[in-house]
């Protein structure tokens, strides 16, 4: 019988997600973005096609949902719902973050998880891809309130993860905090000392080095490989960042150390310009410690100015990166980056860029980085976090950074590579959907139909 397509074969596989997928829409847009770039790949592996690797891989193996109840400092019962999607294990056991926020549902677990597949094989650290999270809100919630919460979504999560089956880290509204009561609930619930069992812990029990600047400094260090490519740099390069959680403030403090000026942050409530440079230690104390938000950062800073409305994209600049959440730079902003001159855009969030946005922003020559393999520091470390928790080491500050180095250096040659190798060289969204799924095809393939 001969075979379909590559064409054919992809309306097909597409044809079926949708059908099954309806009401997704953060889940069918992810899986569209990766499938419109794998027509020269089949055409060069008939074998993925015959093998029926697009079929598995758009399914996810697992997914649960579970109830979460709590009870607040008043005293009453609340519930929230929790997810756990087990995308696919062939490259390892599954790697993915969770994310506590009021948008979670089963669309935006699956999106992340199926980007999660392909963001972690670009790191060659032999992980699997998932995600979960809860559409828990901790914002002004107590700590004690928090920790309830996460005590109770780890009574059910305990009997789905382990360091060689699903290993979960942190991702928006899930930092040292939450992951600490996470681990905490784990140990008492099993009476064991697993540490590779969640990543993103404190450095004094387990934790890495460099884990909660990996995202940030990676999508950074993923900038300037693409911009030493074209025989540029970041170094006196002005630089617009969206969000202020994590990813936003290391990437603030990477560009900065890169000898660039990020001049924004940002949050719900609206963005902040400071032409001085963004002060980190400022940003870090009313975001990291006081929860605040971000007018508050003008409030104290007499060189800084407070926007409610509008866009972040619309500060001029050389480099953009998004780095708050899914979609939040769209066609209009991409033309607005264009006519101010932007040079390049680095994905340090989780699709930031709609696919409409991401191809104005690429027919005008700008460089741009997608998150699977822009953001990939933060897993890459988890990984190396794993590691050391496997050999009961520790690595210093300066090795933790070297190897987050190498690996993004590794992650932009891998995904060049394989853009010029079908026909788009500096294609980085091709480069990172092909390079990614034939390693993850190649491993399905050859361990049979399961």
């Amino acid at each position: 019988m001969s075979l379909l397509t590559p064409e054919a074969h992809l309306r097909a596989v597409t044809e079926t997600v949708q059908a099954r997928s309806t009401s997704e829409p953060e889940f069918l847009q992810s899986v569209h973005e990766v499938l419109e770039s794998l027509t020269p790949v089949l055409a060069e592996h008939p074998e993925f096609i015959s093998g029926g690797i697009l079929e598995r891989l758009v399914e996810p193996e697992r997914q649960l949902i579970f109830r979460v109840p709590w009870i607040d400092d008043q005293n009453r019962v609340r519930v929230n719902r929790g997810f756990r999607v087990q995308f696919n294990s062939a490259l390892g056991p599954y790697k993915g973050g969770l994310r506590f926020h009021p948008s979670v549902n089963l669309s935006i677990i699956k999106f992340l998880g199926f980007e999660q597949i392909f963001k972690n094989a670009l790191t060659s650290q032999r992980i699997g891809g998932g995600k979960g999270g809860s559409d828990f809100d901790p914002t002004g919630k107590s700590d004690a309130e928090v920790m309830r919460f996460c005590q109770s979504f780890m009574m059910e999560l305990v009997h789905h993860i382990g360091e060689d089956t699903d290993i979960p880290a942190g991702d928006i509204g899930v930092g040292g905090r939450e992951i600490g009561y996470l681990f905490g609930q784990y140990r008492r619930s099993t009476q064991r000392y697993e540490s590779g069992v969640l990543t993103g812990k404190g450095v004094g029990w387990g934790g890495a080095e460099v884990r909660t600047e990996a995202t940030g400094y990676g999508a950074v260090f993923f900038a300037e490989e693409m911009l030493l490519r074209v025989g540029e740099a970041i170094e006196g390069r002005r630089a617009v960042v969206s969000g202020s959680g994590n990813v936003a403030t290391y990437a603030i403090e990477k560009i900065q150390q890169l000898g660039g000026n990020a001049i924004t942050a940002s949050d719900s409530s609206g963005y902040v310009v400071d032409e001085a440079g963004i002060d980190l230690e400022l940003l870090k104390q009313i975001k990291g410690v006081e929860r605040g938000r971000i007018e508050e950062y003008a409030a104290r800073r007499p060189s800084a100015r407070f926007v409610s409305g509008g866009s972040v994209w619309d500060v001029p600049c050389h480099l953009a990166f998004p780095c708050a959440t899914q979609n939040e730079l769209r066609e209009a902003d991409a033309r607005t980056l264009i006519q101010n001159g932007v040079r390049a855009v680095t994905e340090g969030a989780n699709m930031p860029t709609t696919p409409a946005a991401a191809l104005i922003l690429q027919e005008a020559g700008v460089l741009f980085g997608p998150g699977k393999a822009a953001n990939a520091g933060g897993v890459a470390t988890s990984a190396l976090e794993m590691s050391q928790n496997a050999a009961r080491s520790r690595w210093d500050r300066d090795t933790s950074e070297n190897r987050l180095h190498k690996i993004m250096r590794d992650v932009h040659e891998a995904t060049y590579a394989a853009s010029a190798r079908y026909g788009r060289p500096g294609d980085y969204v091709l480069g990172a959907n092909s390079a990614a799924f034939v390693r993850v095809a190649q491993a399905m393939l050859e361990q049979g139909v399961i």
